[in-house]
């Protein structure tokens, strides 16, 4: 079973995620999109979710709909998420794909004055090239990833693990993608580095990528 993580204000109708739900269902693959709490088609409000109850989210949806071993794939904030549930649940992950996977980006993604406008306003609405609605970071969302940071000791995951990262990428710098190999306590974790790859690394050669990437995971597992 795949399951595929979204990014931040992201939905499971993506490109990646749409395109990877079509090669599992040629291939005879089972897969779970799915959409944060006040994301996509699920209710509740946007602005009320934090990195640790989108967690949540995502093992009730694994816990009560899937069964056996489950393959991970999450984009940016997926992939920080993808880490997180490979730690809740390690009997049930089997392996993991991160592409542009940004763990701890409440911590390198914000300067200082970020984080002490956070504190005094609770908010902060920026312009995104991602969507016509501006990219909102709450203050509780920060306080959960920061309590959630992965970076700083070793991630006790043994699963085989693979890295898609573009070195063009603007949000999450390549340098990232070495950081979570090098705390990782698996063995098998290979880095592939696109060097013209920007953040979401959708277009079509990108996709191949992925799918290739998730196929090649699934036929040893």
């Amino acid at each position: 079973m795949i399951v595929f993580l979204p990014g931040y204000m992201s939905d499971m109708e993506g490109g990646k995620a749409v395109a990877l739900d079509a090669w599992a269902a040629e291939s005879g693959r089972a897969m779970l999109r799915l959409d944060y709490g006040g994301n996509g088609a699920s209710e509740g409000r946007f602005e009320d979710g934090t990195l640790a109850s989108w967690r949540d989210d995502a093992l009730l949806l694994i816990d009560s709909l899937t069964q056996g071993p489950v393959l991970l794939a999450g984009s940016s904030m997926g992939g920080w998420l993808a880490l997180l549930i490979a730690l809740a649940r390690p009997e049930r992950v089997a392996g993991l794909v991160g592409i542009a996977a940004a763990p701890d980006f409440t911590e390198w993604g914000f300067t200082d004055a970020d984080k002490a406008l956070l504190r005094t306003e609770g908010r902060i609405a920026e312009p995104t090239p991602y969507g016509d609605q501006p990219y909102v970071t709450t203050l509780a969302f920060w306080e959960s990833g920061q309590a959630l940071r992965l970076l700083e000791e070793e991630i006790a995951i043994s699963c085989p693990v693979r890295l898609l990262q573009g070195q063009e990428d603007p949000d999450v710098p390549w340098e990232i993608a070495l950081r979570i190999a090098r705390q990782l306590r698996s063995s098998d974790v290979q880095t592939l580095l696109i060097k013209d790859g920007d953040h979401r690394l959708s277009r079509d050669a990108d996709i191949a990528l992925l799918i290739r990437t998730v196929a090649s995971l699934l036929d040893n597992l």
